[in-house]
């Protein structure tokens, strides 16, 4: 699960990093609204802990913005602001949650879990689906009229990007901050060797869906039998 954490205290911000990291979380950090914005509209995490006090633009008004575009992220806002209006306001604004500060980590755990059980779109469900295949990402489970395999973690997230945009001609740009971080330094060569090892997996299980590449552009996940 990747969370992206939006907090202008910077000891806090390192402390629920490393608490968050430590509990199985991929934590990006910010600490102003701005770059918060930047990280926001990339719309590649699964939840976001926003405060609402924050330099440049304000929680509640990048709330109002990533809704308005249509970004569904879910968000719980942290805040030391605890009055009843302060969250409505929140809550209307778009937030998911409402946790006021000081909390203790194990109560921002277990809201975390709580996000988690909510039902969600078709792309986080228990299996995804294209053409003849099946995959699983909780057990990175890759299926086909040929056989099944397990896929690594990097194979497994690569794929389900494709899975979640059949139809998309995906950008390396995009393949690369999904899967390793927007501010990754990771060569793009990481990425052809990762390419090449989905491209085999979905070779061995599949008889009709592949990826294509789409030259100076990126790939896209293609079902030959409609071809």
């Amino acid at each position: 699960m990747r969370i992206l954490l939006v907090e202008d205290d910077k000891n806090l911000l390192e402390t629920l990093s490393f608490q968050l990291e430590n509990a199985g979380f991929t934590i990006d950090t910010c600490d102003n609204g701005e770059d918060a914005l930047y990280y926001m509209e990339e719309n590649i995490h699964d939840l976001i802990l926003l405060d609402r006090m924050l330099p440049a633009i304000d929680g509640v008004s990048l709330l109002k913005k990533i809704r308005a575009r249509g970004n569904e992220t879910p968000v719980i806002l942290l805040t030391a602001l605890g009055e009843l209006n302060d969250k409505i306001t929140g809550l209307d604004s778009g937030a998911d949650d409402y946790l006021v500060k000081p909390f203790a980590f194990e109560e921002l755990l277990a809201r975390i879990r709580s996000i988690n059980r909510r039902p969600r779109t078709w792309q986080d469900a228990d299996a995804l689906s294209f053409g003849d295949l099946a995959y699983i990402p909780l057990s990175n489970q890759l299926s086909g009229p040929l056989g099944s395999c397990t896929l690594s973690r990097k194979e497994g997230a690569l794929l389900e990007i494709f899975l979640q945009n059949p139809t998309q001609t995906l950008p390396r740009a995009t393949l690369l901050s999904k899967v390793w971080g927007l501010d990754t330094d990771v060569e793009e060569g990481n990425l052809d060797n990762y390419m090449h090892f989905v491209r085999r997996r979905l070779k061995s299980v599949s008889r009709h869906v592949c990826i294509k590449t789409v030259r100076g552009i990126g790939y896209h996940l293609e079902d030959t039998s409609h071809v």
